[in-house]
Parts: C-alpha cells; structure tokens; sequence
C-alpha cells in the first residue's frame, strides 16, 4: 500500500486524512466537508473508528459506521460549524475485499488495463447526471457537487453502500477524494496506476497540483500480489 495528501492552494490547511495499514490489508479515505475545525474533527473520527472496528464482514462494517456516525454527530452538537466528512474505505480478506462508500470520495480498480469506478457519488450532482436533470459540464452540475446526499455526520445517520469485490493477483485498488478526481482526469489515472504502480499516489498528487491544487487531495493505493 501507498498512501499521500497534498493540500493544494485553496485551503491555508489540510482537511483531508487518511490511514494505510497493510498489516490489516485496510485503508480509508475522508474528507472533511468544509474547512473548520468540525471538518478536521469528523475526519479524524471517521479513520480512526474505521481503522480501528472495520473487519471483511458486512455486519462489522455497518457496526463501524454506525459508531462512527454516532461519535461525529455527536462531537457536532458542540460546535457551531459544520461537522461531517465523506468516507472511502477498504479492507480486505483472504481472497475477497469490502469498499465502503460514504459521500463522493471513490475507490477505483484496474484489472487487466480496465480501470472503473467501483463507487457512487452520493451527490445531487450525480443523481441529476444520471438522469439528465442537467448536463454533466453545466452551471447546475458544478454546484450540485457539494450538495450531499450521504457523508458520515448526516443528523440521519444514513447507512454506507457495501461492496463486495474479489481479488485477483495484480489488481490495484485507488481510494481518493474529490481533490484529485475534479483535478486528474480518467486517462491520466489510468496511465499512473498501469505503468508506474510504485510512484503512482505521486504521480496524481502531482498532477493535482499541476491543475491548480484547488482543494486538498488524497490517495491510497492497494497493489494485489
């Protein structure tokens, strides 16, 4: 595993965090939404109860994300600022992995030179997309991106979506936030996971940078061998 975070020239600081440990064949992403100290709290508090609780069980993964939405909201009721983060998480078993989804950080896999996007943004942006409520480089699009529909601190606490996926020798498994996925395009993530896998999370923080680093942006990423 290879994990990194640039903070990019937007924000005086860095509100994303992130967490490999290749020991548990987990990692996780979040990204604080906004740029308070409530942004920096709910991050915190989402890697590190999902470091901590998450196993390759489905009934383990909704307990963790059930704790950690509860100590998020909680931790909100003091603080007058927002307090919610999005959450990309991953852990693996002996032959099969569990990817978490909350909000519109995402997990991408490149198996055999095809690399897809395993998650779903929980935006309106992506809803509207998706069904041609507007049109995906409009004015409308642009601002339904921060308008979401799911994100651990949610005062209803909404469930993650779960998937299963196998694993196959030589797949490879990129979780990042929204920083570099707005910034680097398909091609250019592609390229960097096929052709150099070591310095890949480099390469994209990089390339997130050479685009403007206009927010924070974070990668993991997950080598099957």
């Amino acid at each position: 595993m290879t994990a990194g975070s640039v903070t990019g020239t937007r924000y005086a600081a860095n509100f994303d965090k992130v967490r490999a440990d290749p020991g548990r064949r987990l990692a996780v992403v979040a990204d604080g939404m906004g740029d308070g100290p409530g942004s920096d709290e709910a991050g915190s508090i989402a890697v590190e109860v999902f470091t901590t609780e998450a196993a390759p069980d489905a009934t383990a993964l909704r307990a963790a994300v059930a704790e950690l939405q509860n100590r998020i909201v909680e931790a909100g009721r003091a603080r007058p600022d927002l307090t919610g983060c999005t959450l990309t998480g991953f852990v693996a078993g002996a032959d099969e992995a569990w990817i978490v989804q909350l909000g519109d950080s995402r997990a991408y896999r490149l198996r055999d030179g095809l690399l897809e996007l395993l998650t779903t943004d929980h935006t309106i942006a992506w809803l509207g997309i998706v069904h041609g409520w507007f049109e995906h480089d409009s004015a409308e699009a642009r601002a339904a991106r921060y308008r979401l529909t799911r994100y651990a601190g949610h005062p209803d606490a909404p469930e993650p979506d779960l998937l299963n996926v196998s694993l196959r020798p030589g797949d490879r498994f990129l979780l990042c936030t929204d920083g570099l996925t707005d910034q680097v395009p398909y091609e250019s993530i592609r390229s960097a996971l096929e052709s150099r896998p070591a310095g890949a999370v480099k390469m994209l923080l990089a390339d997130s940078l050479a685009a403007g680093g206009r927010d924070n942006a974070t990668a993991v990423l997950v080598q099957v061998t």
